[in-house]
């Protein structure tokens, strides 16, 4: 049996004292003068001092806990509550006979909530590391080359008219990618706050995806990768902002593109889920490693197995897939297999006809 009230533990400890006690007195008394135990008032004399004993020790007891232990405890226990509550006038908790149990479950949860916060401080430093370290690099290359092109320009070259147009071209490619690198940052921030206002309406994902694939068909050509939609006749209407969802189908086709085989394919595929409609944009690329699959959204993150080799972007483009979803409330997921291929999905909200 547990004993957790101050009441309990300090009646327990009186019986113990007082028991110890009449043993001692029975026993001296036998040592000393047997006979003596036999008298009325020796019996009445040890009654009555264990039961003043009894009472003395209960009362000392109990003055010990509640006051210099249990007092304490309450001011663990309020400050760990009001820690978690975020309140500072919570009432000290009422003494029962699970209180120390309830106590120890408060601080154990403390605990976990703190080695969770930690660890949750930890992995963001170092994604803010991470993040700081792409950032760093992506700039660092455009601004080099810029760098690198106007100190040959100053050093003689613009008066050389063999170089000094294709150096100041080539300069002008690198401002282009270090403004594309900014706006998309900038767009990637005003999606997570909230910012940007989605212009949601009804339109044909069939007809916008085959639009996509027009636009993106010289850069298929390039690497021979033929893109096609699976076979769908009839339009397919969702309920979105076009323009976004536009961006979404170009970032994912385009990545298809990017890190698919020579001579490969992209198709793209669109399912009924009932109230949401399912696209899908497969190809039979370099594929992800399995480690890797959930970070491929986060920002200038690229996969460690061959695509930083061919990889020409900025890393930016699923991110912002990413959160251009989450904005509509939908979710986009990703399965892969290495040397085989990799599948994007997305939920759109399907259109009501009328």
């Amino acid at each position: 049996m547990k004993y957790h009230e101050p009441r309990l533990i300090s009646l327990t400890n009186a019986f113990v004292v007082t028991a110890l006690y009449v043993i001692f007195f029975i026993t001296g008394v036998l040592i000393i003068s047997p006979g003596a135990l036999h008298h009325f008032y020796t019996i009445l004399f040890l009654l009555a001092s264990a039961v003043i004993l009894f009472v003395c020790s209960f009362l000392v007891f109990r003055y010990t806990l509640e006051k210099f232990i249990y007092s304490k405890i309450r001011l663990v226990y309020k400050t760990i509550h009001n820690i978690k509550t975020k309140k500072g006038n919570a009432k000290p908790p009422r003494i029962d006979l699970q209180f120390l149990e309830h106590v120890n479950q408060e601080v154990e949860e403390w605990q976990h909530e703190q080695s969770r916060e930690i660890e949750q401080l930890r992995m963001l430093e170092q994604y803010r590391r991470e993040f700081i370290g792409n950032v760093s690099h992506e700039m660092k290359t455009p601004l080099f080359h810029i760098q690198g092109y106007i100190l040959t320009l100053l050093d003689g070259g613009l008066d050389d008219p063999a170089i000094n147009r294709e150096y100041l071209q080539r300069t002008e490619k690198n401002i282009e990618r270090l403004i594309r690198i900014v706006e998309d940052l900038d767009e990637i921030a005003q999606l997570e706050s909230g910012q940007i206002k989605l212009n949601v309406t009804r339109f044909d994902i069939l007809a916008l995806t085959r639009e996509v694939i027009e636009l993106l068909e010289m850069k298929a050509l390039k690497k021979e990768i033929g893109m096609g939609i699976a076979r769908q006749e009839k339009p397919v209407f969702v309920e979105g902002d076009k323009e976004k969802i536009r961006q979404v189908l170009t970032n994912l086709i385009e990545n298809s593109i990017r890190y698919g085989n020579v001579k490969g394919r992209t198709k793209v595929s669109f399912f009924d889920m009932d109230e949401h409609i399912l696209t899908e944009v497969t190809d039979n690329g370099i594929g992800i490693e399995p480690g890797e699959l959930s970070r491929v959204f986060e920002r200038f993150y690229r996969t460690h197995r061959g695509r930083s080799a061919f990889a020409k972007g900025k890393g930016l483009g699923l991110a912002i897939v990413k959160h251009i979803l989450e904005a509509h409330q939908q979710t986009i997921n990703v399965r892969s297999t290495p040397g085989v291929g990799t599948t994007f999905g997305f939920t759109l909200k399907k259109s009501k006809v009328y």
